[in-house]
């Protein structure tokens, strides 16, 4: 079943508020950030790199790196996220912009976060996009260095073309040349997983249920004790087609660690009602709760709260079929959950209810 505009956008809010639960130390920071501009270096103090760090960290993914909002959410959200390279400078007050930040902006998809970054972490990042890109219209941080792992970048230029939008993912092999064909295989195998799909002709569904991508964490706390995949759990049942001990470390290779929850367990003797919400949620529910059940998906991790694991005793254990019916109508308040009502109908919600119950946990 494929999802309406509406639902899309609806997961995309979501998606904006991604980062949001966790707090903004040095140390959870997870990029080291190159030198800024030269045309900056006047303007930096440790208030500008501290709104810097929260910026890379919380803002990029629908304002984009350098402000202007080029991201691929960016082409789903209405409104768009605002691009701050666009406004003359004083154009827009700082103490406004502490408010949007504190309190999210009603109608977008922007967030509050206050009770998320302190009132100087706020203060921050205000004054960092005022003076980085509305005053300075600078790139910011220059990720492919050789600090944060990228020697000689410059060799991958034949990818450039589809990282920057300048050629449409989707130009037909035929119409490239060999150099520009070696930059489009460079990107889909590689670039992709940060860039996401690139610029294209034609869109195509606005939906899809599986993950493009995966994050380079190696996060499976199915069987293992540690985010990267050592210390087998004590007792935890380790599937026959699980990752070896040689596949599953590899930071290159931690795909393998969501597969592994990219299953819909096997259901013999299913009703009609359990068969037709199987289909429902392994088409709409399964990116962020995983075909599982377990929410250990390529999204679901990312997502803080994180979503709720549905096989989960405890977790489940007051759950009825009274609330998960509500909660899937309405949503769930401070969490990524939007309400499915103008989605799937009433007897679409039962359904998913009844496959939840029998595939995952009973449910009183």
């Amino acid at each position: 079943m494929a999802w309406p505009a509406a639902a899309v956008v609806a997961l995309l809010v979501s998606l904006a508020g991604c980062r949001m639960a966790e707090r903004t130390d040095a140390a959870a920071t997870p990029l080291r950030t190159a030198a800024a501009p030269a045309q900056v270096a006047t303007l930096d103090d440790s208030t500008h790199e501290r709104g810097r760090a929260i910026w890379n960290y919380r803002c990029y993914f629908c304002h984009g790196y350098s402000g202007d909002a080029r991201t691929l959410a960016s082409t789903y959200l209405d409104p768009p996220p605002r691009d701050f390279t666009s406004l003359a400078p004083g154009s827009l007050p700082t103490a406004h912009m502490i408010a949007v930040i504190a309190k999210g902006r009603p109608g977008t998809a922007m967030k509050g976060f206050e009770g998320i970054l302190r009132d100087d972490e706020i203060r921050a990042v205000a004054r960092f996009v005022q003076r980085e890109f509305i005053e300075a219209r600078a790139a910011n941080t220059r990720y492919h260095t050789a600090d944060n792992g990228w020697p000689d970048h410059d060799r991958h230029r034949d990818a450039f073309a589809f990282a920057r939008g300048e050629l449409a993912l989707d130009t037909p092999w035929d119409q490239l040349d060999d150099a520009q064909r070696r930059g489009k295989r460079l990107f889909l195998t590689a670039c992709i997983s940060c860039h996401d799909r690139g610029r294209v002709d034609d869109p195509g569904a606005v939906w899809e249920t599986r993950a493009l991508s995966y994050p380079r964490d190696a996060y499976c706390t199915s069987c293992h004790a540690e985010p990267n995949g050592s210390g087998l759990r004590s007792g935890a049942a380790r599937p026959a087609d699980h990752p070896t001990a040689t596949q599953h470390p590899s930071p290159s290779e931690p795909a393998t660690t969501y597969r592994l929850h990219d299953r819909k367990p096997e259901l013999p003797d299913a009703t009609t009602t359990e068969r037709r919400g199987e289909a429902l949620y392994q088409a709409n529910c399964a990116f962020c709760h995983a075909a599982d059940g377990t929410a250990k998906s390529w999204i679901g991790r990312f997502l803080e709260p994180h979503p709720r694991d549905l096989t989960d005793p405890a977790s489940m254990r007051h759950m009825t079929r009274e609330r998960l019916t509500q909660v899937i109508a309405d949503g769930l308040e401070g969490s990524s959950m939007p309400g499915w009502k103008q989605v799937l109908s009433t007897d679409e919600i039962d359904a998913v209810v009844a496959y939840v119950n029998r595939a995952f946990h009973p449910l009183r």
